[in-house]
């Protein structure tokens, strides 16, 4: 990850001699101020975690058709390259009900680096592994039905995929964000086959679908790329003064939620964005952890009842809000 690749290059400075030291600090105290947007107050006491789990980085979120939150953790496990071979031990999927109740755990022994958790429509549980090199759909309870890609093997075509970060879906597709290596989106009907891929980006961190769009987040590109659902590109919209997009998720009606984990200075944070249908920001908020580099906002999903869960790898969390109610319009609002 960019991110861990910023910190080790940082470290190795400590040993080039003090003059070059003190112009990197000068350059340091040029960068721009942090943003200064309003802070949104996150649910305390959201999700219960049971005593003695290992929770740590936790990656990503999704929420199925009866409210219940899903959520893909590492387990202890921190990001470090080159990946371990051995798989993490401890339950990596965690399932709370609406209210943080802890439902069911488990993936014990399955993950190396695990990713992303989507819940496509008839409730199956995809999940990708950056480590593994593959996509693999689950049964709600955990039972593995298919796996995508060779394990360990880098490549990018129909068969493999280069760090799989996220999917989404369309009726007869599944699209995967493919992903920190490869630089697609790759399409395959929901029994594994190959349809098709396309794009050419920067990290294709996230993706997303409402009834008109695909939404891509293109991280390392600081833009969101919006195709129609033929993969025609319509519109790129940039970050603002180039933050990185880690996850983004339709409010409808062509709006957009997204949740930034970097600046354009590299300072990790977790910035919310409520974009228009024409890629206006309509509101930011805050919502990383008070400190430098506390927090580093990385998935998003939005319930059934309007609830927003944000996963944050650096703070270790996942948390519950809600936006404003000037700015959490329904579709129904908007075309008043």
């Amino acid at each position: 990850m960019l991110l861990m690749e910023t910190k080790y290059a940082n470290a190795a400075m400590l040993a080039i001699g003090p003059g070059l030291l003190f112009a990197l600090s000068a350059c340091d105290a040029a960068l721009p101020p942090r943003e200064e947007v309003p802070r949104l107050a996150v649910d305390a006491g959201w999700p219960t975690i049971p005593a003695g789990a290992k929770f740590g980085e936790v990656s990503a979120v999704d929420v199925d058709a009866a409210g219940n939150v899903w959520v893909l953790h590492r387990a202890g496990r921190k990001w470090a390259e080159p990946f371990p071979k051995e798989p993490i031990p401890e339950p990596a999927v965690f399932k709370f009900s609406p209210d943080g109740k802890l439902l069911a755990q488990w993936g014990a022994g399955l993950f190396v680096m695990p990713h992303g958790i989507s819940i496509d429509p008839a409730g199956k549980v995809w999940i990708t592994d950056v480590a593994r090199e593959q996509v693999m759909r689950f049964s709600p309870e955990g039972a593995l039905e298919l796996t995508l890609g060779e394990r360990g093997v880098t490549r990018q075509d129909a068969g493999h995929f280069g760090r799989p970060a996220d999917v989404a879906f369309l009726p007869g597709r599944v699209l995967v964000a493919d992903g920190y290596v490869n630089t697609r989106v790759a399409a395959f009907a929901p029994d594994g086959t190959f349809i098709r891929d396309w794009g050419d980006f920067k990290v294709a961190h996230a993706v997303a679908v409402d009834e008109a769009h695909i939404y891509v987040a293109d991280r390392e590109n600081a833009r969101i790329q919006i195709f129609d659902h033929a993969d025609k590109l319509l519109a790129s919209w940039p970050s603002l003064a180039g933050n990185h997009t880690y996850g983004l998720k339709p409010l409808g009606g062509g709006r957009l939620l997204a949740v930034e984990g970097r600046d354009g200075a590299d300072r990790n944070g977790a910035i919310l964005r409520v974009y228009a249908a024409d890629g206006t920001t309509e509101a930011s908020y805050d919502i990383g952890l008070p400190g430098e580099d506390a927090s580093l906002g990385h998935d998003i999903a939005i319930g059934p009842d309007g609830h927003i869960y944000v996963t944050d790898v650096a703070g270790g969390r996942v948390v519950r809000l809600s936006l404003p109610a000037h700015v959490n319009r329904t579709n129904a609002d908007q075309s008043r």
